[in-house]
């Protein structure tokens, strides 16, 4: 844990947020750094470094120090990778089947249960504030968008699609392959001829 508010070699600061047990609070004298100011309490058990820069997407990096193992999905995930302008208002998520879904206090969260390699696949993770984020890929991103298209609307799949395809974030192969994966293909295929030729 003192690793995550050392300075390192080029002067700047380590993790950005971290998360501490609270059986250790005392031991390592978070809650004295809390009062100095020197650390912000961003949510039960997790902390940020008060001087360390803000960086985009830290919202992301707060989901994933209280729940690891869940994936930012359709509209986040959208956005973490550049193919959108529209802000999604909560941190849209998929968690698998079953599983209890996170309870955050300072996070609105959209919650998506998904199962099997819908699930599984696609998953990358990007480091966010010091902070490993599994995120979907671009390519399984617009998969999923096809698949709820309802909720959050077919022309932002489409742009999605194409945005994705104009920035070079997909390759054919892996469009088709998650929009099998997603059974979508027979939805996107059209989309996918008229974007791909």
């Amino acid at each position: 844990m003192g690793s995550n508010l050392r300075k390192s070699k080029d002067g700047t600061a380590g993790a950005a947020l971290f998360r501490v047990r609270s059986s250790t609070l005392h031991r390592v004298g978070i809650r004295k750094l809390a009062r100095e100011g020197r650390l912000i309490e961003m949510g039960r058990g997790v902390y940020r470094v008060a001087d360390a820069p803000l960086e985009s997407h830290e919202d992301l990096a707060l989901l994933a120090l209280r729940k690891p193992d869940a994936v930012v999905c359709l509209l986040s995930a959208l956005r973490f990778h550049e193919l959108t302008t529209e802000s999604p208002g909560a941190v849209w998520i998929a968690v698998e089947n079953h599983a209890r879904a996170p309870q955050i206090e300072s996070l609105q969260l959209k919650v998506h249960y998904l199962s099997g390699p819908s699930f599984r696949e696609g998953i990358e993770t990007h480091t966010i504030a010091g902070v490993p984020v599994q995120i979907y890929s671009a390519a399984k991103t617009v998969a999923d968008c096809f698949k709820f298209r309802n909720q959050i609307g077919t022309r932002t799949a489409v742009e999605a699609l194409k945005d994705s395809w104009k920035k070079k974030q997909v390759t054919t192969e892996d469009l088709y392959r998650f929009a099998r994966v997603c059974r979508v293909l027979n939805v996107m295929r059209p989309y996918l001829e008229g974007v791909l030729e």
